[in-house]
Order: structure tokens, then sequence, then C-alpha cells
């Protein structure tokens, strides 16, 4: 696996002066995901937990819709001027009798970290329909529980106090418990990384589960959240007008700024008591 920090030389300027110093900042580097030798994606991804990556991009591409549907995943080729392997590139076997990804919602080969939805080969596949619709989840949480995760998910955020520089996305029950928490310098990476630690865990379709993101709540991270069946999608920042739209349509309960004892309560106010 690749570095996830990198320490370079900085000046630094402030009422002392100019002073040279050391800064951490966060690596950034290509993934390449193929599904059966043939490339379907390449994002810019935080090293680390790239299994899970690759599994939570194929649940909400609906390549896969459960553990069983993945035979294998391996790093291949992908080697520095040394010879070196960079883990950069991950081939993924799919179990026999699970049909290959549509070409309908096969991405351009290079999917920048901070939009995965722009690389879509046609916005016609946007709205891919969920094997595990949240529509009927009946989840009850309190405003109580929902202002203390952001500062659950931020102690979380190892990397982040270092850095500075990264996405969080935390998976939570409906008493506030953190099943887990990912970080990655693109916030559908770090999406992604959580939703796949839960396909191999066995727990999609997420019932009764409260997925909290660090930033902005975009329509792809709404589409992510109901693509494994999350009742309910926090944000601490603004959900865009699509996401809002999208969540409504799937019966999910879209939270955004979230912060402290106060939010706005976009879609499935029921939900909240």
């Amino acid at each position: 696996m690749g570095r996830v920090t990198v320490r370079r030389p900085v000046v630094r300027v402030g009422p002392e002066g100019r002073r040279v110093r050391p800064d951490a900042l966060v690596a950034e580097e290509p993934l390449e995901i193929r599904v059966g030798g043939r490339a379907l994606a390449v994002t810019m991804r935080t090293p680390g937990h790239d299994v899970e990556l690759a599994h939570g991009f194929l649940l909400t591409e609906g390549v896969i819709g459960d553990r069983a549907d993945i035979a294998i995943a391996r790093y291949c080729d992908g080697v520095d001027d040394q010879g070196r392997n960079t883990y950069n590139v991950l081939d993924i076997a799919l179990a026999e009798g699970v049909p290959p990804p549509d070409p309908g919602v096969e991405r351009n080969f290079y999917t920048t970290s901070s939009c995965g939805v722009c690389g879509k080969a046609a916005l016609d596949a946007v709205r891919l329909k969920t094997r595990y619709s949240p529509a009927a989840d009946e989840i009850r949480i309190s405003v109580g529980m929902l202002s203390g995760l952001p500062d659950v998910l931020r102690e979380k955020q190892k990397l982040f106090g270092s850095t500075g520089g990264l996405h969080g996305a935390g998976l939570f029950t409906s008493d506030g418990t953190a099943l887990v928490v990912r970080e990655d310098v693109g916030r559908h990476n770090a999406v992604d990384k959580v939703l796949g630690w839960a396909l191999q865990e066995g727990l999609v379709p997420l019932r009764e589960t409260v997925l909290l993101v660090s930033g902005r709540a975009s329509f792809e991270l709404v589409q992510k959240a109901a693509m494994a069946g999350v009742p309910v999608l926090a944000a601490v920042s603004a959900p865009s007008s699509l996401a809002v739209e999208l969540a409504d349509e799937q019966g999910m309960t879209l939270i955004g700024f979230l912060r402290g004892e106060t939010m706005n309560l976009y879609t499935g106010d029921g939900r909240v008591v």
C-alpha cells in the first residue's frame, strides 16, 4: 500500500516572520479499478482500504449486491521506475454467474476524486435502481443523538488531525454507536470505503443506520446511500437540489447543516424525534 501522508517543507509566514518547517500532506494517488481484467474506472484516492473502496464502488454502481458476488480482489501490474508494485491497480473477479458491468454505467477512464458523477458515460444511467429501498425503514433517531455525531466523526478522523485535508464518512447505529469511519481525499471515495466495509461484513442492506459525511451532501452521495439501503444521510454542510429530490424519491431522510443542536431536515423528517 502507498503512503497515506507525505512530508514536505513549507515556508510558514506569521507575526514572527518567515520560517521553514515540515508539513504533513495527505497522499493522493490514482487507483485503477478493473473487473475481469478490463479497466472500469480510475479515481484519485488516499491509499488504504482499497478493497473496501472497490466493493463500495461496485455496490453503488449496481454491479454487485452481496459480498458473495466478488470471487477475488487482487493488486496487479502498476510498478514504479524501480520495479516495485505501486498498489494502484486493483483487479476484481466477479463470482460465477454475476454479469459484468453494464456499459451504461461505465465511467470515463479518468474520474476526479471530488466528482464521480461527472464522468458518467450517460446521464440516463445516473438514477440507478436500488435493490435495497430505504423507504420502508422504520428507524427513529433523536435530535440529541444526531447533534453529537459530527464530534465523534472528527475524533475518529486521525489523518484529518495531522493534515487537515481529508473528507470523512461514518456509519452509525440508531443510538449513535460508530460502526466504522473512513477518510479519503475524495468525499465519494470515503463513502465507498464505508459501504464497502459494510458489504464485506455482511451488513448490507444497512437497515436502521445513519451515514454521516463531513462535507456537503451531493446527488451522488445520496445515490450511494440509497444503493446500500441507508435510510438516513446527514451532512455537516448543504445538500444540492438534486440530492434533495433523489432523497425524497428514494424515501430517505436527508439532513444538512448538522452543527451542534441545529440542523435542517430536508426530507423524511418523521424519522427524527
